[in-house]
């Protein structure tokens, strides 16, 4: 009898100690769908919020454009638009930093696809590479990227090359059409993409046509720009008197900070004033959900500005 009742002890102990498990289990299981359905929530408000922002940062340009004076020709850093800014919502934030593209160098000018590409934009290009003490070499076959050609070449590749990759490429032949295809050309390492970032752009070209170079905007050009703008320029001693002018007032006229020197002249058709081609990069954070909205718009002051480029992360 009493062996009877010390089975049953144990099978009530065995029976205890699944249920116990069964429900821990399951309790697990309730804490982690709650968790993954809260996160996906979460990541579902971020984005709506990072979209918003990029609606914002067109309010801004627009805006900015609103409080030019005299319906004054220029666009500057001293605008609304050049500050990031940070807003706080009811659930998160929402961060908007935007970037004219008109202050950068123009890959798709500095090639070309069957003719000669905008010396000014090459040489620029060339220059800009010995400030960031990367190799000239990174021009050809950047060129060949884009050329319709198949002869690469002295330090390219073409179709050969690409071919023979473990995975791999066609040519482009074309226009680069986003800043991330260059992680495709032969030599454009990640190392080398980070000193580009912010240098460069595809979109330099006038609402995105096939018309010649936009004038580069010395109001809003990085310094690492402006250096190549000329070889005059290198030293740095004159980018330093733009940069100092730029804190407080607007460049109007290249004679405002060259006066009737030679550089005025060598550049007074290089270069411009006035912005058309925006990148606001929009971040939309909820808990420790983030997501991240980058666009680039064109005719900001337009009824409906135009979107050349949208990417979502």
């Amino acid at each position: 009898m009493r062996g009877e009742r010390g089975f049953a002890l144990v099978i009530a102990l065995i029976v205890t100690t699944l249920l116990v498990a069964l429900l821990a289990e399951f309790v697990n299981e309730v804490y982690v769908d709650t968790s993954h359905s809260h996160n996906f929530v979460a990541s579902q408000q971020a984005g709506v919020l990072a979209e918003s922002g990029v609606t914002g940062g067109i309010k801004l340009l627009q805006l900015s454009s609103t409080l030019r004076t005299g319906g004054e020709q220029c666009s500057s850093l001293l605008e609304p638009w050049a500050q990031p800014r940070t807003i706080d919502v009811e659930n998160g934030t929402v961060s908007i930093a935007i970037e004219e593209e008109s202050g950068k160098l123009d890959l798709n000018a500095a090639t070309s696809q069957t003719g000669t590409p905008d010396p000014f934009q090459k040489d620029a290009l060339l220059r800009l590479f010995d400030n960031l003490k990367l190799s000239r070499d990174l021009y050809d076959p950047l060129a060949d990227w884009v050329d319709t050609d198949d002869t690469p070449r002295p330090n390219g590749a073409e179709k050969n090359y690409y071919g023979a990759l473990k995975t791999p490429l066609l040519v482009h032949n074309d226009k680069l059409d986003t800043l991330e295809e260059l992680a495709l050309v032969k030599g454009y390492t990640p190392e080398v993409l980070a000193k580009l970032r912010g240098l460069v752009t595809v979109y330099g070209v006038a609402n995105g046509t096939s018309a010649s170079a936009a004038l580069i905007n010395i109001n809003t050009a990085p310094k690492e720009v402006l250096m190549s703008l000329d070889d005059s320029l290198m030293t740095g001693d004159q980018v330093a008197q733009i940069l100092e002018y730029r804190k407080t007032k607007v460049i109007k006229t290249l004679a405002d900070v060259f006066g009737s020197s030679t550089l005025t002249q060598a550049l007074s058709l290089k270069v411009g004033f006035k912005g058309s081609i925006y990148r606001i990069r929009s971040e939309g954070k909820v808990g420790e959900s983030v997501r991240i909205v980058e666009a680039v718009v064109s005719d900001v002051e337009a009824t409906q500005p135009r979107i050349l480029y949208w990417r979502e992360y």
